[in-house]
């Protein structure tokens, strides 16, 4: 009896202590990106990612975040990822993990991109 008192007493720490949507969805996602004309670098946070087309992992954040396109003989372009709630946290809500909760707002679990895929059309510069 004691024994499983014991058991069930650290199965509820555990699933209260839990950051269920970081260590379920990860604190990234993987994005593609297209430009037109290919061959344009992504840039995310001041560090490329990748070049036109590509799919790069990016950071969640609950901050606005954004990547720049930018290829030489064009105007960059600033582009805004969309985000959502990810329903995942709400797991440790149910669960009574508050401490969870804290850890995925930490890691920026509680958002997921929900735009995967971008296309973006570059102007050459004017001369």
């Amino acid at each position: 009896m004691k024994n499983n008192l014991s058991i069930a007493l650290l199965v509820g720490i555990a699933l209260s202590t839990t950051s269920c949507a970081t260590i379920f969805t990860g604190t990234r996602d993987k994005i593609t990106f297209n430009s037109t004309p290919e061959g344009a670098k992504v840039i995310h946070n001041g560090e490329e990612k990748c070049v036109t087309p590509c799919t790069a992992p990016i950071s969640r954040s609950l901050s606005k975040q954004f990547i720049t396109i930018e290829k030489e003989g064009f105007d960059s372009q600033k582009v805004k990822l969309e985000k959502s709630f990810n329903a995942v946290t709400l797991l440790n809500i149910l669960f009574g993990g508050i401490i969870g909760v804290g850890i995925d707002t930490a890691t920026g679990s509680l958002t997921r991109y929900s735009t995967k895929k971008y296309d973006v059309e570059l102007e050459a510069k004017q001369q």
